[in-house]
């Protein structure tokens, strides 16, 4: 949330909406929710994927071996495989979680959209640990995320990997 906005009005018993990517941060902020909220709760685990970028689709290449429509299709397959391992994985972490893919041209935007649309009380997203210069440059989803909606946003990080030894 910006600051000096303030959540008003929001549902307290809607569902969480878990941002998921299939990445540790976001198998990480699934476990850590179900650490903090009641078992058994709604949740919804939304897989955002990406159209293929419009002149891409528009040039016919020969040494594609997948049509650009056969490879959105593959995209949106995938996408929703990996939305189906996260309500799993939030099944077995106690909540009563459905996946969904959704096409989204700005991931962040279409989080907050959906947010708005299943009346989530919350959004759970991982942050990759992005370096600065890097989240400058790439931007961040949380970060975009947190910022542009009026929900509680939880933002988890994965925990370090330790070398052996």
């Amino acid at each position: 949330m910006r600051a000096g906005r303030i959540a008003r009005d929001l549902p307290s018993e809607g569902p969480v909406l878990f941002a998921y990517d299939g990445f540790e941060d976001a198998k990480a902020a699934i476990r850590q929710a179900g650490r903090h909220f009641c078992s058994g709760r709604a949740a919804i685990v939304l897989t955002v994927w990406k159209p293929l970028w419009k002149p891409f689709r528009a040039m016919p290449f020969a040494s594609t071996p997948v049509a650009p429509q056969r490879l959105e299709i593959n995209i949106e397959r995938e996408a929703r495989r990996v939305a189906d391992e996260g309500a799993r994985l939030a099944r077995l972490s106690g909540f009563d979680a459905e996946g969904i893919a959704e096409r989204g041209d700005s991931i962040w935007e279409r989080i907050v959209r959906s947010a708005e649309e299943h009346g989530a009380s919350i959004v759970v997203l991982g942050a990759h640990g992005r370096t600065p210069t890097r989240r400058v440059r790439m931007g961040s989803i949380a970060a975009s995320t947190a910022e542009q909606t009026a929900r509680p946003v939880l933002i988890v990080h994965a925990p370090p990997h330790r070398l052996p030894g």
